[in-house]
């Protein structure tokens, strides 16, 4: 096959992106990548052919466009001659990269949603997306959850992002010459999902019971990772304590609380960044180490917890190596990773307001004494130890493709 794979110039969602582009290029097929320049390297090192995204407005802006940043029409029209070029039988676009969707429609080309979260389409029974509410456990919350939903549904797309969200789409639509959306099409704070595939990568035992759609199919987390120098971890023989800030959402504040509260404590702290370049401007106390970044292959193995903003890839990568994480949202769609990590048992949240010192400190007290959290995630790490998500996501794609 021919398939392009896009993230757009999301850089926490490249990783997914890259992860499904070099399986499918293992497995023999063509692949074209879609990422910002930064990337490049990385791509044609893997053997895969690469193009240039460039950063867009997408619907749900909420302040106009910087001066000489392009349009959503202006990176579709773009994208056409690369995909005719290219010829693809399939592009598959991460949910943040509304353009690709909307070139392959005008090229006659099949497009699959890449969803590197839970799955961000409310159930039936289910709370609202994104708002860090754990799902009904027994009848009784499921019967008031589900006599909530339409007015939680109705609340929901009357907030002023999402409410504008279908009418942009369509309005770049019709600009494009193509038809409205349907009515009851699933359409997120980025744009619509694909109706014909969607990977939603993250495990099963994350997402709440529901009645699933013919095209949806969980494949379990999609990782990759560049590698990067290992980094000097402070002395001693403590539990190691991973902080790791947001790559979308400044996390200085939760790196500064974490180091705060542990500072007395007899654990080992390695915090990171996630920002390449940055120098930490605060104190760090003798237990304690910062990085402006950091190989997960290499902290994590060793790690007990790991404190993070929510991000999904962090959160998928602690639960892959059996850690169980602490989630401090941090916005977007962090609380709800932060509510499905609680619901599974796997970790806990704090939310950011009551983000203290003391608060954290007390909170990762827990994930370390009560030996269940370990346990649960050690049970995630070994479903995703034979469950390889990036395969399964190919395998997935090859059948669409062989319909």
């Amino acid at each position: 096959m021919r398939v392009m794979v896009s993230a757009g110039f999301g850089e926490g969602h490249a990783f997914p992106a890259l992860a499904l582009a070099r399986e499918l290029g293992a497995r023999g097929h063509r692949v074209l990548v879609e990422l910002s320049e930064r990337w490049r390297e990385t791509v044609t090192g893997l053997g895969m052919e690469f193009t240039p995204a460039v950063d867009y407005v997408a619907f749900p802006a909420a302040a106009p466009a910087d001066a000489g940043q392009a349009t959503v029409i202006e990176t579709v029209e773009g994208l056409r001659p690369v995909l005719e070029r290219f010829s693809p039988d399939l592009v598959v676009a991460d949910m943040v990269a509304p353009a690709p969707g909307l070139a392959a429609e005008l090229t006659r080309v099949s497009w699959a949603s890449l969803i590197p979260l839970v799955y961000p389409v409310q159930g039936r029974g289910l709370p609202p997306f994104e708002q860090g509410f754990v799902a009904p456990r027994t009848r009784l919350t499921y019967t008031v959850w589900s006599a909530l939903e339409p007015a939680t549904r109705r609340w929901r797309r009357s907030g002023r992002w999402l409410r504008r969200v279908p009418r942009l789409v369509d309005s770049t639509r019709a600009k494009l010459g193509l038809p409205p959306l349907a009515a009851d099409r699933a359409v997120t704070t980025y744009g619509p999902l694909s109706e014909e595939l969607a990977l939603v990568a993250t495990f099963p035992q994350l997402e709440y019971p529901r009645r699933w759609p013919a095209h949806v199919h969980v494949t379990g987390p999609l990782a990759f990772e560049v590698p990067h120098p290992d980094v000097e971890l402070p002395p001693g023989d403590g539990p190691l304590i991973v902080v790791a800030a947001s790559t979308v959402h400044a996390g200085e504040e939760l790196v500064r609380a974490t180091l705060r509260g542990l500072a007395a404590e007899p654990v080992r702290v390695v915090a990171t960044v996630n920002r390449r370049g940055t120098t930490w401007p605060g104190p760090v106390p003798p237990n304690a180490a910062v990085v402006d970044w950091l190989s997960y292959s290499q902290v994590l193995p060793l790690a007990a917890a790991v404190v993070t903003s929510g991000g999904h890839g962090t959160v998928a990568r602690a639960l892959c190596a059996g850690v169980p994480p602490l989630v401090v949202p941090a916005g977007a769609e962090t609380a709800e990773n932060g509510a499905r990590v609680t619901w599974a048992g796997a970790g806990l949240m704090v939310p950011r307001r009551l983000a203290a010192p003391a608060s954290l400190r007390a909170a990762l007290g827990r994930l370390l004494e009560e030996e269940r959290f370990a346990a649960r995630a050690g049970e995630l790490a070994a479903w995703a130890a034979a469950n390889d998500g990036a395969r399964r996501a190919a395998e997935v794609i090859e059948a669409y493709a062989a319909r």
